[in-house]
C-alpha cells in the first residue's frame, strides 16, 4: 500500500510537539507578514511626508504663517512638520521671554526638535524588533521540530527488524517541514527588518539635515 506523503497528510501525521512547532511558526509567519505590510504603508507615508513638507517649507517666506497653518490643523503632526512645529513653537515661546541670550533661544529650538525627531523615529521602529526576532528564532524552531521528528522516526525503527525507506521517509519528510516553515518565516522577516531599518536611517539623516537647515535660518532670524 503506497504511503500518503501529500503535506497535509504529513502535519497532520506528526507528533504533537511537532504540530505545536509547526503552528507557532504559522501564527508567527502570519504576524510578521501582516507587520511588513503595516510597515511598508508606514514607511511609504513618512517618505511621501517628508518630500511634501519639505517642497512647502521652502517655497513659504513666511515661517509664521507656515506654524500658524499647521498648529491650527486637527490632525495629528508628523515627521518634519512634527519637528518643525516643536522647533519653531520653542523658538517663539522663548524669544518672547526677556533677558535670554540669542543662543540659549536657538539652542532650546534644537533640543525640542531634537526630542521631536527622537520620538518619530521611535514611533517607526516600533514593533520592527519583532521582525528582528522572527527571523532569528524561526529556523531555530523549526530546526528543533526537524530534530524531534528525526528522533521519533528512528525510534519507531526500534521494534522493527528491518527498516525501509519507506518506513522511514513519512517521518523524516513531515520532519523536514518544521525546517522549511522556519525558513519560510525567517527569511521575509530578515528581509523586511533589513529594508525597513536602512529606510528609518535614510529618513534620520533626512530629519537630521532639515534640523541644521531649520536653525540657520532661526540663528539669522534670532540675531536679526
Amino acid at each position: 500500500m503506497a504511503t500518503d506523503l501529500s503535506i497535509i497528510s504529513l502535519i497532520l501525521g506528526a507528533s504533537v510537539l511537532v504540530k505545536a512547532v509547526m503552528l507557532a511558526l504559522l501564527v508567527a509567519s502570519v504576524m510578521s507578514w501582516a507587520l511588513i505590510v503595516r510597515k511598508r504603508s508606514e514607511m511609504r507615508a513618512a517618505k511621501l511626508e517628508a518630500k511634501r513638507f519639505e517642497d512647502t517649507f521652502w517655497a513659504t517666506e513666511d515661517l509664521t504663517s507656515l506654524y500658524s497653518r499647521i498648529s491650527s490643523g486637527r490632525q495629528a503632526r508628523e515627521g518634519m512638520e512634527r519637528i518643525f512645529e516643536a522647533g519653531f513653537r520653542e523658538f517663539a515661546r522663548l524669544r518672547k521671554r526677556e533677558g535670554i541670550p540669542p543662543m540659549a533661544v536657538l539652542e532650546g529650538a534644537q533640543r525640542s526638535m531634537r526630542i521631536a525627531l527622537n520620538r518619530q523615529i521611535e514611533e517607526l521602529e516600533l514593533n520592527l524588533p519583532f521582525l528582528a526576532t522572527v527571523g532569528s528564532v524561526s529556523p531555530y524552531v523549526g530546526l528543533f521540530g526537524t530534530v524531534w521528528g528525526i528522533m521519533n522516526s528512528f525510534k519507531s525503527l526500534a521494534n522493527v527488524g528491518q527498516a525501509t525507506l519507506a518506513m522511514v521517509a513519512p517521518g523524516l519528510s513531515e520532519a523536514l517541514i518544521a525546517t522549511a516553515m522556519g525558513l519560510f518565516a525567517a527569511i521575509p522577516a530578515v528581509i523586511a527588518f533589513n529594508r525597513y531599518a536602512t529606510d528609518i536611517d535614510r529618513l534620520y539623516s533626512r530629519y537630521d539635515i532639515f534640523i541644521d537647515e531649520f536653525s540657520s535660518i532661526l540663528q539669522r532670524q534670532v540675531h536679526a
